[in-house]
């Protein structure tokens, strides 16, 4: 009697070389990482004012590293600059967007549309007009940005009421007083919305920006030459 063939031996499967692995991606790299910094370091001012910035902070809403700011901003100071200037930037685009609409051929009209204009965005940014307005946030000097914007409205207030002035609009005689007068009435109000003054005169948030508009037009009527009432045929 035959003895049954053994079955063939089975050679257990050589194990299969894991598959090479991808290289793992990149962190993600901003295309304009200074202009995301920026945004950031403009958003903490907006949250905690301006001693909330700093470039560590602002790194880590931007999401990267660290380190990753200093090539653009080596300091807060450097930083704080940025966003001194575009903040200045935001301020002059609203003014000049105002003055679109502005009357034609009526000086005191485009003024009015300025003074609201820098009330409104005041009101609406205190903590960008703060860093802009005050010399404790940033060197105004070495900032030709900042000081180029202001210099131009202010520039643009001053022909403003010259060609009001020269349109005999203007009852005042010196107007070198008006456009002082002009620049403190707007400032001033500005300052006591961002300095918490006005609920002490009665004034509430709800009203300021109606308060704010009633008063530019208040300044005009103190400066305005009543109209030649029409003669009667």
């Amino acid at each position: 009697m035959r003895r049954p063939a053994k079955p063939p031996s089975v050679r257990p499967a050589k194990p299969r070389r894991a598959a090479a692995r991808a290289p793992a991606a990149r962190p993600y790299h901003h295309g304009d990482l200074r202009r995301v910094l920026i945004d950031a370091a403009m958003q903490l001012v907006g949250e905690g004012g301006p001693e909330a910035v700093s470039v560590r902070e602002a790194a880590r809403r931007a999401g990267v590293s660290p380190g990753a700011p200093f090539r653009h901003f080596p300091s807060r100071d450097a930083l704080m600059n940025a966003v001194a200037e575009e903040a200045q930037r935001r301020f002059r685009a609203e003014i000049e967007t105002a003055l679109v609409d502005a009357p034609a051929g009526d000086p005191l009209g485009r003024f009015r549309c300025l003074g609201i204009a820098y009330l409104r965005w005041t009101m609406q940014n205190p903590t960008h007009f703060e860093i802009i307005s005050s010399r404790r946030f940033f060197d105004h000097d070495r900032s030709a940005g900042v000081s180029s914007d202001n210099a131009e409205l202010i520039g643009l207030t001053e022909r403003t009421l010259a060609e009001a002035f020269s349109a005999g609009q203007l009852v005042a005689r010196d107007l070198k007083q008006v456009q002082i007068a002009g620049r403190a009435l707007v400032y001033g109000f500005a300052r006591m919305h961002i300095d918490g003054h006005l609920p002490r005169w009665g004034v509430g948030e709800a009203e300021v920006e109606r308060m704010a508009a009633d008063i530019v037009d208040l300044f005009i009527a103190g400066i305005a030459r009543p109209a030649t009432p029409a003669a009667k045929v």
